[in-house]
């Protein structure tokens, strides 16, 4: 039989619920029917997408990689017969926490009065590439290195090291810090969409202990209750304050390199106008040619 865009409907559906029948009420069908289009689906791909030897569903490694083709694929259908979309389609810019930093906001205002026909939507998303590879966004505002395939970046900005403490505790004291005061106790990394690794540390004092979370707002509760100590751009401490983390400049860290990164095939075509404007309100000038 064919594929359909049911099938791939009926999937991520699954792989968003881990449960048939929590897909199948989402999907006003009947479970029967969201099992048939799965196993139909695994029968066209010659492989298992779905793990169900264990009480709780769970994607296969070959699942997760197709729930992100799957998902660009029917995003790109819905945007597609959107007719809202046909005259202003919006460019939809994604993050994972930090967007532009102190720039964001008047980045969007001059857009708005420099490029009225073609809104821009920031989205919050927390995975790697802050949305982009699952088809949600347009193009996506990323830090650090970007090591996924058919993707093109446009450097924007630099932007400093922070390091993240808990405001009680003796590192707050002091008024800078380097990486090896920050390799004595655990340190807190975000492996879903944060950028710093323990490869930021030199061999010889990298930490020993770590403690992960999945998301800047788990980041900050962590280290607020001093179960460690963070690494970020310096734009996190402007846009994310808590009362129990300080930040401080870290002497030793290099800058990180803040992008705009789209997907090859099929860019919006707003895409150079907002690189060239972003980069102008970095540097406080007006904006290059968009083709630089």
């Amino acid at each position: 039989m064919s594929i359909e865009l049911r099938h791939l409907r009926c999937f991520l559906a699954i792989a968003e619920e881990s449960s048939v029948t929590r897909a199948a009420a989402r999907l006003n069908l009947t479970q029967p029917s969201v099992s048939r289009s799965l196993a139909a689906l695994e029968r066209h791909l010659g492989t298992r997408l779905v793990d169900r030897s264990t009480h709780h569903l769970e994607l296969t490694p070959e699942g997760r990689a197709f729930r992100d083709k799957a998902a660009a694929a029917v995003a790109a259908f819905d945007e597609a017969l959107d007719a809202s979309r046909l005259l202003r389609a919006p460019l939809r810019i994604g993050h994972a926490w930090s967007a532009l930093g102190p720039y964001t906001t008047p980045l969007l205002r001059r857009w708005a009065r420099e490029h009225p026909g073609t809104p821009v939507e920031l989205l919050r998303i927390d995975d790697r590439t802050a949305g982009l590879t699952r088809g949600r966004v347009d193009a996506a505002v990323l830090r650090g290195r970007v090591a996924v395939p058919d993707l093109v970046t446009a450097p924007l900005f630099t932007e400093a090291r922070v390091a993240a403490v808990t405001a009680d505790g003796p590192l707050a004291r002091r008024e800078s810090l380097a990486l090896a005061d920050l390799a004595a106790g655990p340190v807190v990394l975000n492996t879903v969409s944060g950028m710093t690794t323990l490869d930021l540390w030199p061999p010889g004092i990298r930490p020993t202990a770590t403690f992960t979370v999945g998301n800047t707002d788990d980041w900050l509760t962590a280290i607020a209750a001093g179960r460690g100590v963070g690494v970020s751009a310096a734009s996190t401490a402007e846009m994310h304050t808590n009362p129990g983390v300080v930040y401080r400049p870290l002497s030793d860290a290099p800058p990180v390199q803040v992008l705009l990164a789209w997907r090859a095939a099929a860019p919006h075509p707003a895409i150079p106008d907002f690189v060239a404007l972003a980069r102008a309100v970095a540097s406080g000038g007006r904006p290059p040619d968009a083709t630089t």
